[in-house]
């Protein structure tokens, strides 16, 4: 006697039960992590540095630089085309203040990594501005592979396609500094969250994807927290 449909289909359930389990149990987790630090720019070799903070006395209207720290060699998560699309961001905010008389961005080129005060100085002269936006980020990506299979059931069968989850953690640090006192006059933080599942087929490009929009979305929490600070 021949097995009928349902014997069949219930013998591809069977197999595809142990497809799985052997799936899962080879999952793992997989995590790239890219960060800057203000801290490691301004004060290479200090042990536990704290910015000193307070309000000294600003030229006003102020004219403002704003910038990427810089990221260590083969770190680099964001292009010089995309750090100025979210400087702008932010730097329209300032422009909106009467206090402000200018903000320009500071491309990536001319902040020395561990530069310090000394490279602030430099950029100072060179810009004309007395006040900077440094701005930092730590990007961290998870994937989880294994845990997510997706199966397809065609004219011959279970066809399953091993699924990633994907997690994108991004946190942006603006600390704006008075380049001559050397205080930090305030802070604001942005942070997101991205999660999204690809195969490992488009996992790379998924991941790209994610990171960009973490980025913009931390941005986008980070204007919000700037405008208690400079209002």
């Amino acid at each position: 006697m021949k097995p009928s449909n349902t014997c069949w289909r219930a013998i591809g359930l069977m197999m595809l039960g142990f497809v799985l389990m052997a799936t899962s149990g080879c999952a793992g987790v997989r995590g790239r992590q890219t960060t800057t630090s203000v801290v490691d720019y301004l004060y290479p070799d200090a042990r536990d540095p704290v910015a000193e903070q307070g309000i000294p006395m600003l030229t006003l209207p102020m004219r403002v630089g704003i910038a990427f720290v810089p990221e260590k060699v083969g770190h680099e998560s964001l292009t010089e085309a995309k750090k100025a699309e979210l400087l702008e961001r932010v730097a329209a905010n300032f422009r909106t203040l009467d206090f402000i008389k200018s903000i320009e961005i500071i491309p990536s080129a001319y902040l020395t990594p561990r530069g310090g005060f000394a490279n602030l100085n430099q950029i100072r002269t060179m810009h004309g501005i007395e006040t900077i936006a440094l701005v930092s980020y730590d990007q961290t990506q998870f994937t989880d592979e294994g845990m997510a299979s997706i199966v397809y059931w065609t004219i011959v069968g279970a066809y399953v396609i091993p699924g990633e989850k994907n997690s994108t953690h991004t946190m942006v640090d603006a600390v704006i500094m008075h380049i001559p006192s050397r205080k930090m006059l305030f802070r604001a933080p942005g942070v997101s969250q991205v999660k999204g599942l690809s195969t490992p087929v488009n996992l790379t490009e998924e991941l790209r994807t994610d990171g960009a929009k973490g980025f913009d979305l931390a941005v986008d929490n980070m204007i919000k927290n700037l405008a208690p600070q400079i209002v």
